[in-house]
Order: structure tokens, then sequence, then C-alpha cells
């Protein structure tokens, strides 16, 4: 059988033992009642269709118990993030103790760098890389200045090689390295999210240990999508958002990750809140903080329930699923038959940017389109229900989530664009 024909698509998904995983979720309709083509889950997960059931759990449990539901139900509000816990442990490699899920991605960096970023005129800088995500570049250039330091001297930011679009392992430990004892804090991606490289994040670790530096990562794009082992790595600290692979709902709660050696030291330097407290003494309301010896520790406010419920939700699939293992099997053979399909279809026209080694990249491909106008060929995609994302110059991100997207839908979207090309 033609490996470009639909058929070939078809029968892909007739033996694909997670295909039928996909109707677990609410797949987006337009107005003509067929499914989009949606390869966008790495901006916005689509909804496990159980989410609404969880949830209304939770609003019922309000409306019947109000204050009480804090304590009473077989889910009591009190202890609900614990819940969340294990499972996301689970996803990332840690330990239960080194996890906690609270606030957004940006804030969960600002406060682990209050704890981990303590500058002074030896060791002070912050190595970022050239293309990080607005937010991380300004998160590590607000707590440069917050310091009284000058981001000109204290951000060190790495190059790709001319002419290559995505980070050198070598190249990025060879910099932390050189920058030695200068160097405080490394704060790099999981996953790249403009190129979908997945970072050397056990090597960038080793070397910036090496030189007594913290090592801090994003993992926006990298949690629900690739194989992690947070503890084992010896990463310092970690946070990520939870609405893009891991389908809890748009600004849904974050992730955050400290590593065991860390949680229990009580006398690092934290920006504190009430509901980091020790739990067996919270309520006796005294001013004194003493942090919980977990990542828990580092909460500052009562978790948001309706926005956690939603992720209990999402875990629950991942569970049921069978954890990271199955979906990155699977998300390494629709990368595949991705790229064989533009390859094939489009030539030279298209240029993915994503790494071509397995290893090095997640459900995502990012690829450039040359010698069209490429925003209006994205418009034009979007205008026939394939939903990508878009990002200059010329270049458009798709990503087949194993959950919910099938061969066919990769198949859809390769023939829609060739015809636009």
């Amino acid at each position: 059988m033609n490996s470009t024909s639909l058929e070939f698509a078809r029968q892909l998904d007739t033996s694909d033992p997670l295909g039928k995983w996909r109707s677990e979720f609410w797949i987006p309709e337009r107005e003509n009642g067929l499914p989009e083509v949606y390869l966008v889950g790495n901006s916005l997960g689509l909804q496990p269709r159980r989410a609404a059931e969880f949830v209304q759990i939770e609003l019922e449990k309000w409306q019947q118990l109000g204050v009480r539901g804090h304590f009473e139900s077989d889910l009591p509000w009190m202890p609900y993030h614990e819940f969340l816990t294990q499972p996301m442990a689970d996803l990332v490699g840690a330990q239960a103790d080194e996890v906690v899920m609270m606030n957004g991605l940006t804030v969960n960096l600002h406060l682990m760098l209050a704890t981990f970023y303590r500058p002074d005129r030896k060791r002070h800088k912050i190595l970022i890389e050239e293309h990080a995500f607005p937010s991380d570049y300004q998160v590590a250039e607000s707590q440069i200045k917050h310091h009284g330091f000058d981001p000109a001297e204290s951000l060190i930011v790495a190059n790709r090689a001319v002419g290559q679009a995505t980070l050198e392992t070598d190249t990025l430990c060879d910099l932390i390295r050189q920058q030695g004892e200068s160097l405080a804090v490394v704060l790099l991606p999981g996953v790249q999210y403009y190129t979908g490289q997945v970072i050397d994040m056990a090597g960038v670790a080793e070397a910036a240990h090496s030189v007594g530096a913290i090592v801090g990562l994003d993992l926006a794009h990298a949690a629900g999508n690739v194989p992690l082992s947070l503890h084992d790595w010896n990463i310092d600290f970690a946070a990520w958002c939870s609405y893009k692979y891991l389908n809890s709902g748009p600004g849904s709660v974050a992730g955050c990750f400290v590593h065991r050696k860390h949680v229990t030291n009580p006398k690092l330097p934290r920006l504190a809140g009430w509901w980091g407290h020790d739990k067996q003494t919270r309520f006796e309301m005294k001013n004194h903080f003493q942090p919980i010896p977990t990542a828990e520790g580092w909460q500052l406010s009562n978790p948001p329930i309706l926005s956690m419920a939603a992720v209990r939700a999402s875990l629950s699939v991942f569970a049921d699923v069978g954890g990271i293992a199955p979906l990155r099997e699977k998300s390494l053979q629709l990368t595949a038959y991705f790229q064989q399909l533009l390859e094939q279809a489009l030539g030279d026209q298209v240029n993915v940017i994503t790494p071509t080694d397995p290893e090095q990249r997640g459900c995502q491909l990012s690829f450039q389109l040359i010698g069209v106008a490429g925003r209006s060929i994205q418009d034009q995609l979007e205008s026939r229900g394939m939903m990508t994302d878009w990002r200059e110059p010329n270049v458009i991100r798709a990503a087949p989530v194993p959950l919910y997207n099938s061969f066919e839908d990769v198949f859809r979207f390769v023939e829609t664009l060739k015809v636009l090309m």
C-alpha cells in the first residue's frame, strides 16, 4: 500500500492501540459539522470529556456544603492539591515530596529564583538561550535588576551556531564551563518552544553543577510531552504550565519541582505565604513561618479548586493510558510519519527546523515555508479547519498530540498544505 495515501493513514489508525483515547476529548467542529485537524496542543490542549464531570463535582460540593467543603466529602478542598501530587510526580520523574501544583508558570519561576538566585559580586550571572520564551527572558532580566545588578553584565545568552536552528549541547555546556564561578543560575527550557528541540537536560545539569551553578528548567513544552527524570537528573528546580500537553484548560494552575536535597532545608530564603506553613500548626495563626519540608513549602495561597479539578481529570487520563511511555512511542511514530509526508509532498518548499533525531524532539515539528507568503498560507489553513501555530519569520509549529491526534489528521494537514503551496 502506498505510504502517502489516505488508506495507509487509516490503516495506521486502525492498528493504533491508543486510537480509542481520541474519543475521550472534545474535538472542535466547524460550522459544517466536520472536526478540525487540531495540531495546536502545544499552545492549548483539548478538553478531556471527563473534565466537566470533575469540575461539576466541586461546584455541587460548593453548592451543598459551602465552607464545609474544605473538610468534608471524599475529596475535601483543604488537601485537594495533594490529590494531584503523585500522578504529576510520575509524569515528570520526581518524588512526591518534590512536586506541588500552584500559581502560574512565570510566578513559579520568580518564586524559585527568589530562593536560588542569591547573587554576589563574584557569582551573579544567569544563563538563558537566545530564543528563550519572552517570559523567561523577562523573569531573568527583572531578577537581575531586582538584586541591583546590570543585565548587560549578568545576563549570559547562549547563541546558536551560524546557520543552525538549534542549540548544540557541547557548545552550551562549553559556555557554562567558560562562565565558571561567575555563573549563578542556568535557566533553560526542557523543550524549546520555537524549534521543538528537546534540550539535553541531564547534560546541562551536570555542566552547571560542575561550576557550582544552580540549574532550573521551564518545562512548559516538555511536561506531558516527553519523558522526564527530574530527580535522577539532579535538576534543582523546574516549573511548567498545565494547559498545553497536560490539557487542563486555559490559564490553569501550574506545576513546580524542587529537588529533595533542597526541600528539607528550612533555612533556604524564600518568598513565604501562609499556605506554605507547616500543616500541623497552620491554624494556630502564628506569624513565625515554619515551611512544610516538601515542595509545598513554597506555596503562598490556598489553591484554586475548580482549576485543580480540571487538572485532576486530565491526570486521570494519563494514568488510564499508562503514563508517558506509550504516549512517547506513538508520538515518535506520528512525527516520523509527519516528516516523511512533508518531505515527499513538498520537498524543498519546506524546511523542518526541528531536529531529525527522534530523541531530540517531542510532539512538535516546526518548519519554514520557502518562497511563499507564509502568513497567508497559515490563514488559509485555518480557514480550512487546519489548526496550527504561526511564528515569525515564516514558521509553522504543528504538534500531533498522541492522546487525541490521528495519523489521518497528519495526512489531511499535509494534503491541504500541499494544495495551498
